[in-house]
């Protein structure tokens, strides 16, 4: 061959390599727009949430990848467009990861499943919150916005066409999405990718372990487990050993019965109490004062948010450790009638009445309190009193003017029970011009969101001044409890700084220290004269029973002799007398006790007409 055929047929060669190049390359375009997208979608979901995506094992992007995979392989057999369909993606992957960030900066948790039976409700509280988005968030709009423009510039509406020929490429996503839908339909098998869920910290498993990928691994705590004794036998072999405490020695003639106001007072914290901050003044200076008080802190399976869950302990004295990670029982478990305090009093001759100045639907409470036993209950439209406002929310002074009005409109010689959670120390404490009268003596003005709170809580101790004083002055026997729901959310720096330790170096103690509210029982009949120890909500309302002088279920005596041993029983663990605080994943000396506690609530909780009615009403208590 002579140099003028060999120089034609090198041309020739690499003419069809460049033929055959152009032909590859939509190949590899297709291929690469089949297999990518979901693993993009998954690295791009955590980045928005504040994930350095390197960090991610190659499991936990594996498994998030598939999650996604049943959404976009099943839109492309669908629809037939990858372009269409990768987009709407990682639209959706960085959705959730926004929503996710945005959710754990408001109340220090993520998004869970029970939170969409509470959308309304969060839609009621969302306004008082200011969405500012992170760095991450910003960057993720702009690669969205180069991703369309890329997908339009290059044929995005290109229909989708197998590698090879035929209709095998849809055949391959229906596959690959049928893949995706299996661990949807079964999250157990995540955790053989290394997806964990972390009950006392689902923030930090979201981002260690994919926030869709441990979403989907929190939907296996839906169902409630039962006892390993569930029957009506074994109930009745535990109450039957219970000794009845004996009546409180308070100043209440025989058969006389006090108004009971039981106020839970919304995100109402002691942050003093820590003994780590030093504040311009005291925001409990008045209630710390008060004579003829109890006054002590009480324990809660909630930080931040869920309120209803806190309602649900102190109605119940039922346990959110026995139920499942971030449940809601008011729209879970609350679906008839339950027993309660209400219903107790409401038996006892009781009017029982439940005030909350929010939203008349806000965590369900319409339908729930009257499950619970309440003759009525009374929203912010219901309001007597002018309803004044604070940073956005009806204030305490103005709740509290509402529950004089209820006491001074109630039938003569009619005892009332009257349940009232607050509204105005409500999460948002950004509410720009809001004055700030509290600061942090050694670093004022650096923790914003705190200060707004604590100021917040000093109109508590003052409104509360014109509750006690307005009760000191009536001759009805009256008793009155104030607690707190959950701590607030507010700068981590300063709760680091309160607590004296940060989050990751807590002990078991130290941890349950960050679920501590403070309580106040007050009457205007003599109290015992005792120091107020630690307790948690489900144990706080057989307390105040007690003080009225009122006469304990059979599941009631057994909460009170549960605590003579375990003083706090929550989600987050339990504690001895002694304060030691301990983890419901170990096993110790006290396990039969948290055990017999599952399998009487459970009766109570589940037991529908099955349960030992008899063992939920009313005996009288051994008056020796």
């Amino acid at each position: 061959m002579n140099a003028t055929e060999t120089a034609a047929s090198s041309a020739q060669q690499e003419a069809s390599i460049r033929r055959g190049g152009h032909k590859m390359l939509p190949k590899v375009r297709r291929a690469l727009l089949l297999l990518l997208p979901p693993v993009t979608a998954a690295y791009l979901m955590q980045f928005v949430l504040g994930v350095a995506p390197w960090r991610l094992a190659p499991g936990i992007v594996l498994a998030n990848a598939l999650c996604f995979g049943a959404l976009y392989y099943l839109l492309c057999a669908a629809t037939g467009s990858y372009a269409k369909c990768c987009f709407a993606t990682h639209v959706i992957a960085a959705s959730w990861g926004a929503a996710n960030s945005f959710v754990i900066t408001f109340r220090g948790t993520p998004i869970l499943p029970w939170d969409f039976t509470a959308l309304s409700t969060a839609g009621d509280v969302l306004g008082s919150y200011t969405l500012t988005p992170t760095w991450q968030m910003i960057a993720a709009i702009v690669l969205m916005a180069a991703l369309w423009y890329a997908f339009h510039r290059t044929g995005g509406k290109e229909p989708l066409r197998s590698l090879a020929k035929g209709k095998a490429a849809r055949i391959v996503c229906l596959a690959l999405g049928l893949i995706g839908v299996l661990l949807i339909a079964r999250p157990g098998l995540l955790e053989k990718f290394g997806v964990k869920t972390d009950v006392w910290n689902p923030a930090g498993a979201y981002r260690t372990s994919g926030a869709l990928a441990s979403f989907l691994r929190n939907t296996e705590f839906l169902e409630v487990e039962k006892p390993e004794d569930d029957s009506l036998e074994g109930v009745e072999r535990i109450l039957s050993a219970v000794e009845p405490l004996p009546a409180a020695q308070v100043g209440l003639r025989a058969g006389e019965k006090p108004n009971i106001i039981a106020i839970m007072n919304e995100s109402w914290a002691d942050f003093e109490h820590y003994g780590n901050i030093t504040l311009s003044e005291s925001v409990t200076d008045y209630i710390g004062s008060l004579d003829n008080a109890i006054r002590g802190h009480a324990y809660t399976s909630v930080f931040g948010a869920g309120t209803s869950a806190s309602e649900f302990e102190f109605l119940t004295g039922n346990s959110m450790a026995f139920l499942p990670s971030g449940s809601i029982p008011y729209q879970q478990y609350i679906l008839s009638e339950s027993d309660s305090m209400a219903s107790l009093l409401r038996e006892n001759g009781y009017r029982t009445l439940a005030f909350h100045p929010g939203e008349y639907t806000s965590w369900q409470r319409n339908t729930a309190y009257p499950r619970l036993g309440f003759d009525d209950y009374k929203c912010g439209e219901d309001m007597d009193v002018p309803a004044a406002m604070e940073h956005g929310y009806v204030s305490d002074k103005a709740d509290f003017e509402q529950v004089i009005y209820e006491f001074e409109h109630k039938a003569p010689g009619e005892r009332l029970f009257l349940f009232n959670v607050t509204i105005q120390n409500h999460g948002g404490y950004a509410v720009a011009g809001y004055p700030t009268e509290v600061t942090l003596t050694d670093a004022p003005g650096r923790y914003p969101l705190a200060e707004q709170y604590l100021t917040l809580c000093n109109k508590t101790d003052e409104a509360f001044r014109t509750l006690v004083e307005y009760f000191s002055a009536q001759e009805e026997p009256t008793i009155i409890l104030m607690f707190g729901d959950h701590q607030p959310s507010v700068e981590q720096e300063f709760l680091d700084k309160a607590y004296g330790v940060t989050q990751d170096g807590m002990t078991m103690e130290q941890y349950m220290g960050r679920f501590q509210v403070p309580y106040v029982i007050w009457a205007n009949y003599d109290l015992p004269e005792e120091d107020g120890a630690n307790t948690c909500l489900n144990f706080l309302g057989q307390r105040l029973l007690r003080y009225a002088g009122v006469e304990a279920s059979r599941y009631g005596q057994f909460l009170q002799s549960l605590e003579r041993t375990l003083k706090a029983v929550t989600f987050v663990g339990y504690t001895d007398g002694e304060g030691n605080a301990y983890s419901h994943l170990e096993t110790n000396a006290y396990t039969a006790l948290i055990e017999a506690y599952r399998q009487v609530q459970y009766n109570n909780l589940f037991g529908g007409k099955e349960r030992l009615d008899e063992a939920f009403c009313a005996l009288p208590l051994d008056k020796k």
